[in-house]
């Protein structure tokens, strides 16, 4: 994670005019006294009338001099800290973009969400208005009390005891409520989490009459968010009155002891009338000490939760010195690969030759083992033994940009963007695909008529993952947007699995004129029949492999499957008659 403190170097020309500015509109506020003073001992108890005008101009003159340095600091700490909040939430963005999928599997998105928006917007606080603010009660401050000690020495004193009392208790205050800051930080994440999930599944929410049950753990969540927003705000009232007392009584006390030095002769009236303006600019300070303490404390907290992502690391490494392949033929082999997560076996010995153009088909029950495979060819995870090579070339010699963008990938679980038809059949490749790529996929894909149908045709807002669409209509815009693609390697997850029977057909003898090397996951028989070798996987090894006419001979594992599926029809003439012809 980069410190904050470099984002702050980046800008620091910035920084130091808005600086500059705070000083000379502290400055302009400290000569306010000073001109009380003279209108007081000089206009007043002198009877210099004359000196009235041009003591009143300077005021104005000051009044107008505030205006315009306040406005040039408050605008640059604004701006600065806006810059450097974007900064630090493409750096963040990016970061977790850089992370393995691992870490997806053990993270909410939820909590996410609350890194990337919620807790930089406390760090670009901190950075802008409290930091701004921060700074000027520091510099106010030792302004302020330097032009009190160089009235009275004596009354100087009065500032100066209280001033350390009140910074003792700002301390404690702060140190509280980091601890707290921290709760509602983890309770914000997890908040974010449900509710996010919540609307995302509301079909299925709908679906099991669960709304009831969905709002009542909300409520829990929402309770306890608030139980922590009251524990926050029951500490701010305890130290608050005893900043307010401090505050209340320095300029009383100051205005009596001054009262006495006065009768003394110690001090002029106007004196202590000046005095009396500088304790009322330091209480301002004193104030502002809860508050600041508050939003610094969430910011802190902040940082440490962003900090803990930042400590992640991608397991999958791009390569030190990559090899570069010029032209992808689409040759893909597995020896002897297995797979381990978090020491559970996933795969075990999977070996294959895929040369390029052919098809593979891999079938086998849930969770045997089916999508890792694709997992592995991807490098969404790396094999715990064997060797993956594309065109001859272990994947791990190749960046992750390489060997993703010549793999065209239709997952099982289809996810479409909140945007058009067009753009998220462009998705693969937005810069390069044309208008005319993305119509005639969308034709291949069987996805063209109904499309057409819609009131914006291709243009049509399709909605958050697809919301509005049918699960084959979505799973024919993900088989357009894989072809539309046009990459050496094809990958199908049970790509087909929501379509009917004769869509199903039709997008098959469309697949099978496609020139790429595919690889076809599916529980249907008729997605793998035509394909070159047919595997057979359970409890992650192959079991069979072969032909459709090879494995139908073997009456194993695939025989059984393809009974199950046409068993029925077989029974039939006719359908003994297509047995035969197989």
């Amino acid at each position: 994670m980069k410190k904050i403190s470099s984002y702050i170097l980046r800008y620091w020309y910035f920084y130091v005019l808005a600086i500059i500015c705070m000083i000379i509109q502290v400055s302009l506020d400290m000569l306010t006294p000073q001109i009380t003073k003279r209108i007081i001992d000089d206009v007043i108890g002198k009877n210099e009338i004359n000196l009235l005008t041009p003591l009143l101009l300077v005021i104005f003159i000051i009044g107008c001099g505030r205006c315009i340095f306040g406005y040039i600091k408050e605008f640059t700490f604004d701006a600065v800290s806006s810059r450097i909040a974007v900064d630090m939430r493409r750096h963040l963005f990016c970061h977790i973009q850089s992370l393995s999928i691992n870490y997806f599997d053990r993270t909410n998105t939820g909590e996410l969400m609350s890194r990337v928006k919620d807790d930089i917007d406390q760090i670009w606080n901190a950075l802008g208005y409290v930091g701004m603010l921060i700074i000027e009660v520091t510099i106010h401050t030792c302004i302020v009390l330097t032009c009190m000690f160089k009235l009275s020495h004596k009354l100087f004193l009065i500032p100066v005891i209280a001033m350390p009392v009140v910074a003792v208790l700002a301390i404690i205050m702060e140190r509280k409520l980091d601890t707290v800051y921290e709760e509602i930080s983890e309770e914000n994440a997890v908040l974010n989490t449900v509710a996010s999930e919540n609307l995302a599944g509301v079909r299925t929410v709908k679906a099991f009459a669960r709304e009831k049950f969905e709002i009542e753990k909300f409520l829990s969540h929402n309770n306890r968010y608030y139980e922590l927003n009251m524990k926050q705000s029951k500490m701010l009232i305890k130290y608050q009155p005893v900043f307010q007392l401090i505050t209340k009584l320095l300029p009383v006390v100051a205005i009596i002891y001054g009262g006495f030095l006065v009768i003394n002769g110690e001090i002029t009236l106007g004196t202590l009338g000046a005095f009396s303006l500088y304790t009322t600019n330091i209480v301002w300070p004193m104030e502002m000490i809860g508050w600041l303490s508050n939003d610094f404390a969430s910011a802190i907290a902040s940082r440490k939760k962003i900090k803990k992502i930042y400590d992640e690391a991608p397991l999958i490494k791009e390569p030190e010195h990559p090899v570069e392949l010029k032209h992808v033929d689409g040759h893909i082999r597995f020896d002897h690969v297995s797979l381990t997560i978090d020491k559970k076996p996933i795969l075990h010995d999977i070996s294959f030759d895929l040369p390029a153009g052919k098809t593979i088909g891999i079938m086998g029950a849930t969770g045997t083992g089916k999508s890792s495979i694709i997992n592995l060819l991807q490098r969404f995870y790396d094999a715990s033994e064997g060797i993956i090579t594309l065109d001859g070339v272990n994947i791990k010699d190749l960046t992750l940009k390489e060997l993703r963008s010549n793999i065209s990938l239709v997952m099982q679980d289809v996810f479409l963007f909140s945007d058009t038809v067009t753009a998220n059949v462009k998705m693969g490749k937005k810069e390069t695909v044309e208008n005319e790529d993305v119509v005639s996929a969308l034709e291949c894909a069987q996805a063209k008529d109904f499309i057409e149908r819609m009131e914006n045709t291709y243009e049509t807002m399709i909605g958050e993952r697809g919301v509005g669409l049918s699960g084959g209509q979505k799973q024919r815009i993900s088989i357009a947007r894989a072809l539309a693609k046009k990459t050496p390697i094809l990958v199908l997850d049970d790509s087909t699995s929501a379509l009917d029977m004769e869509t199903e057909h039709l997008i098959q003898e469309m697949l099978n004129e496609v020139n790429a090397t595919k690889l076809i996951i599916a529980h249907r028989i008729s997605a793998v029949r035509n394909a070159d070798e047919i595997i057979i996987l359970d409890g992650g090894q192959i079991v069979e492999r072969g032909t459709h006419d090879e494995l139908l001979l073997k009456k194993g594992a695939y025989y059984e499957t393809y009974m199950a599926q046409y068993g029925d029809f077989l029974e039939t003439k006719e359908g003994r008659r297509l047995l035969y012809s197989y």
